[in-house]
């Protein structure tokens, strides 16, 4: 299953998602979820709508695509199980305003953390988009930030503001990363996920700001107001 979704250019998360609901499916019944008929899959999902935890619409997808691309790596018939209709209110995501995103983004003491949340707003990017950003992406002549295989598996271009350049110069003079613009402590040298969700999350606590915000606030709050910050 790995393999083809590899040949089949779908995300890392595809498959992580695909496995955990599928395995989760395994343990339950004791078998190949290969092996249940629609009657099974669907007391399945139904049992999940009774969990205390109120499962997300895309537990379900991630459940019931994973069924179906399982079902076509082995051979077997496409199965037509209907995706079951989950009410769930539609909220507005959690946005900080302009004062807010000043205060956080003065707040680490360390530049390469300021950068991480900088760009993360600035550009705003997606947590994935920023681990993938190498040296040779930023292009300071024309003040462009090239984001290589984004959702969708699309490239695209932001801008980068005046700010984030003479940041981005003071970072890179004083960090020198060689391959990756924020090199972690994972084999690949890039950072982790786990690794700014820990930025976002400890330098939040050293601010005044009570929002339940994570890294794609960051995002949310780009879009709704002109990143022109001071680092």
């Amino acid at each position: 299953m790995k393999r083809s979704i590899e040949l089949s250019g779908k995300s890392k998360s595809t498959l992580v998602n695909y496995a955990r609901c599928l395995s989760t499916m395994a343990l339950y019944f004791k078998c190949s979820p290969l092996e249940l008929d629609d009657e099974q899959i669907l007391d399945y999902l139904h049992y999940l709508t009774k969990q205390s935890k109120t499962p997300s619409s895309s537990y379900f997808k991630h459940t019931l695509y994973g069924l179906r691309f399982a079902y076509k790596v082995e051979g077997m018939e496409p199965r037509l199980i209907a995706l079951p209709s989950l009410k769930q209110p539609k909220r507005l995501p959690v946005v900080l305003n302009f004062n807010e995103v000043k205060l956080l983004l003065k707040t680490p003491k360390l530049l390469k953390h300021r950068m991480v949340l900088a760009m993360l707003y600035g550009c705003g990017l997606r947590r994935s988009e920023l681990m993938n950003i190498k040296l040779v992406d930023i292009d300071f002549d024309r003040s462009m930030l090239h984001i290589r295989e984004g959702k969708g598996k699309k490239d695209r271009y932001v801008p980068l503001g005046e700010n984030l350049i003479i940041g981005l110069k003071k970072y890179l003079e004083a960090e020198r990363p060689v391959t990756w613009l924020f090199n972690g402590k994972e084999a690949s040298g890039k950072y982790s996920v786990k690794g700014l969700s820990w930025i976002m999350r400890e330098n939040l606590k050293k601010t005044s700001i009570t929002k339940d915000v994570n890294l794609h606030s960051l995002r949310h709050s780009y879009a709704t107001q002109s990143p022109g910050l001071a680092l």
